[in-house]
């Protein structure tokens, strides 16, 4: 600072703060050797408080309002600092102000998906994210926990710290809630105002009020909701015999080849009636049954009252023949087959079954 300047900071004795940042937390009112004139107007607006650093000790908290910086106006400033000399003997202080709105929209979110168990799906990853808003209650507790000495401390600074306490707590809060998988979408609300209830205590130790926290999505790997997405659908399937030769017709329309492995396995609940209409397909066909399918395992998995069993060993599929479990068209797998197929177009188990009494 030139001596012009020096000489103008003499006579400014407004100290006031218009935020036109709108993420400033704590703001330092910049003066020439942190000179304050006796009898200086001091200006706290609404939503902010002014808090006076004396020899690097807090030594006041102003309230919003104007103020004449004099002894009967700052009774405890004045058993800190000589008065008795007016304009030659200047109130050397640091004045911070500190924004005490609500900054509100600052993002959470999990940036590695966290495992839970769920009574239905067992372990679970879930990702999840929001937004929170948060104000400051206590300034001297923010400016020795957080702030310190910044002049200019911004929401940016200290987010992450906050984003991370409520990642971590959210962790264990929603793991000791026990709300299914399925029912987390109808709970975000009391999810939410439960998460902002448990750890508010931790952010007040900062000197800062958590207001609201917000959870806008709780998602599952993207597997798993294929997953859930054709459970769903086979739910909403009303005549499975009409939905299967729809299906079989849009594959062969298109050249579709087989089902993946996650197909078969959601399309266990179909099995044994996709094996009837086939049945009753190659019945009415002209063309010769195809190959019968050799494949030498001991573990067979057995599609039984719409639910695969197994694995079974040779002897464990006899005892299935033998209770009628088992029947020609009832479909099988195992390890080397590309897809489920009928019992009696496997060689090693069309064998067991004995043919039918004439």
């Amino acid at each position: 600072m030139g001596l012009f300047d020096r000489f103008f900071a003499e006579f400014i004795d407004v100290i006031e703060w218009m935020d036109d940042s709108h993420d400033t937390i704590i703001y330092r009112f910049q003066r020439y050797g942190d000179e304050i004139k006796y009898g200086a107007k001091l200006t706290v607006r609404e939503s902010q408080l002014a808090v006076f650093v004396n020899e690097g000790e807090i030594a006041d908290v102003i309230a919003p309002g104007m103020y004449e910086l004099e002894t009967k106006n700052l009774p405890i400033l004045s058993t800190l600092q000589h008065w008795d000399h007016g304009f030659q003997s200047p109130f050397k202080a640091e004045v911070y102000f500190c924004n005490t709105k609500q900054f509100v929209d600052l993002k959470w979110g999990t940036k590695n998906p966290i495992m839970l168990r769920d009574k239905e799906f067992g372990a679970v990853r879930l990702r999840a994210y929001g937004t929170y808003a948060i104000r400051i209650t206590d300034p001297v507790k923010f400016i020795k926990e957080i702030a310190g000495t910044d002049s200019h401390f911004t929401v940016d600074e200290v987010s992450n710290q906050l984003r991370n306490l409520i990642i971590s707590r959210f962790t264990n809060i929603a793991g000791k809630a026990s709300i299914p998988i399925l029912d987390l979408a109808a709970n975000y609300d009391q999810l939410g105002t439960y998460l902002t209830q448990q750890i508010s205590p931790e952010f007040q130790e900062l000197g800062v009020e958590l207001t609201k926290i917000l959870i806008e999505n709780i998602s599952l790997p993207s597997s798993v909701e294929e997953a859930l997405d054709k459970r769903t659908s086979m739910g909403m399937i009303g005549n499975l015999d009409q939905y299967i030769k729809y299906q079989s017709a849009e594959a062969l329309g298109s050249g579709g080849s087989a089902s993946s492995a996650m197909d078969m396995g959601m399309g266990f609940a179909m099995a044994n009636k996709m094996a009837g209409s086939l049945d009753v397909d190659a019945k009415e066909s002209t063309l010769s049954p195809p190959p019968l399918v050799s494949v030498e395992t001991e573990k067979w998995y057995v599609a039984i009252n719409n639910e695969p069993s197994g694995p079974h060993t040779t002897k464990e599929l006899k005892a299935l023949i033998g209770d009628n479990k088992l029947l020609p068209n009832s479909l099988v797998w195992a390890e080397g087959m590309t897809d489920w197929v009928a019992a009696s177009e496997v060689e090693q188990v069309s064998k067991l079954i004995p043919p039918p009494l004439s």
